[in-house]
């Protein structure tokens, strides 16, 4: 099954399954999600489906002119591309002068709103990508989870220290890719196989925590 849309963290809580387990839940938020385009990537024809989300106070006219063609009055704020198979069941399709494709039986058109109802349904697995919470310059132990020094004999100031990171005389340098101090987060990252646990009108409700802060923009795919 195919599916993909355009998201905003919203909320970490917990709830509780049939089982009545108690789990990790992580509210996202949909609206409003347009399709803007539509395109075939050579030399493999995999499918582009270009979509904007949230609405924006000021745009530039470049972006304008773009949603205008795509029949769009709402002025969007972010744009992201999902690019898909060819291998997968889809079907692009043209009405009234007006592209389209047809997808898991539902068809949706350029200029379109899109519901997480189209796409998915409880119990489907999803991957949700975005950017993660940037820790600024961070120490070995908390980047890498490395234990530091002993905390004991005399111990005043190493606790936290990366200890020593030559390779003697022979090659006389250090590797690439050692593990030391350096910027941690603020990074693309992906979780895959989330269980959707609830869709709504406006958003839908995944098990598990997401990559991002409260209000980062999340990317939402199923295969």
């Amino acid at each position: 099954m195919t599916g993909f849309i355009i998201g905003q963290k919203e909320k970490q809580s917990q709830t509780f399954n049939d089982k009545l387990e108690r789990i990790p839940v992580t509210y996202i938020k949909t609206s409003p999600c347009y399709l803007i385009d539509i395109k075939l990537i050579k030399p493999n024809n995999d499918f582009s489906f270009k979509l904007g989300f949230g609405q924006a106070k000021k745009i530039k006219k470049s972006i304008w002119g773009e949603l205008i063609k795509a029949g769009i009055k709402t002025p969007l704020r972010f744009f992201r591309e999902f690019r898909i198979s060819r291998e997968s069941q889809i079907e692009i399709i043209e009405e009234n002068q007006r592209k389209g494709a047809r997808i898991n039986g539902n068809t949706i058109f350029v200029g379109q709103e899109i519901k997480p109802q189209l796409f998915f349904k409880k119990g489907d697995k999803v991957d949700i990508a975005g950017k993660s919470k940037g820790k600024g310059f961070q120490g070995v132990v908390k980047r890498h989870g490395f234990a530091g020094g002993p905390k004991t004999h005399g111990q005043s100031d190493r606790e936290r220290a990366p200890g020593s990171v030559g390779q003697t005389t022979t090659p006389g340098r250090i590797y690439k890719g050692k593990r030391m101090a350096g910027r941690l987060g603020g990074q693309r990252v992906t979780i895959k196989n989330l269980e959707v646990i609830e869709v709504k009108e406006d958003g839908m409700l995944v098990k598990g925590l997401v990559p991002g802060a409260k209000g980062g923009i999340l990317e939402i795919k199923c295969n």
